[in-house]
């Protein structure tokens, strides 16, 4: 069951569907992710795109975002997502919020609010990381969701073909944990 690493709501262990069509991010990778972003983090915007659990917004915000959007398509997922808000009596508000939308249709929704984000991060199904990240990546940049210093980051199988010298974004490292890769990118210029 995957849990929360640290901050306020550390050690809370939160819901996840059965199945595989959810799959959480692992401790290892999450412990991994955050403490590369640990100093980003307080007082960040955080979007967590493919939500699937909440697990790595709710950790964000745990660790002192100061706003997190949830983006997932899935019913069960969302459900589940609910859940744990109220597991750790979360209100959705300004501080929380889930958008029950497929990604491409959140985040340009998103910018048509005006919203900027520190750190975007994605976790899509393995089988389409490539092609998602391509597309979420176009949008992030036509319509300025991330802040001047703010951060792509997308989790990605590392047996699975995933190209990143065609984004129109700047490969900023790649970091693999067993099965798992953890791939940052940045705005030019």
């Amino acid at each position: 069951m995957p849990r929360v690493v640290a901050g306020r709501f550390r050690g809370i262990v939160l819901d996840a569907p059965k199945g595989d069509n959810t799959r959480p991010t692992g401790d290892k990778v999450k412990e991994a992710l955050f403490s590369i972003l640990q100093t980003r983090i307080p007082g960040s915007d955080f979007a967590d795109v493919f939500a699937g659990t909440g697990g790595i917004g709710i950790e964000a915000l745990s660790r002192g975002a100061s706003s997190v959007v949830l983006i997932e398509k899935a019913g069960q997922a969302c459900g589940i997502i609910k859940s744990n808000l109220n597991k750790l009596r979360l209100e959705e508000d300004d501080d929380i919020k889930l958008m029950k939308a497929g990604y491409d249709a959140a985040l340009i929704t998103l910018a048509e609010e005006g919203r900027r984000f520190d750190i975007i991060f994605m976790d899509p199904p393995y089988r389409m990381a490539e092609k998602a990240c391509i597309e979420a990546s176009k949008i992030i940049v036509e319509k300025d969701l991330l802040k001047d210093d703010g951060l792509f980051i997308v989790e990605h199988s590392s047996e699975l073909p995933f190209v990143t010298d065609v984004m129109n974004m700047k490969l900023n490292r790649s970091c693999r944990y067993g099965l798992a890769m953890i791939t940052f990118f940045s705005k030019y210029g």
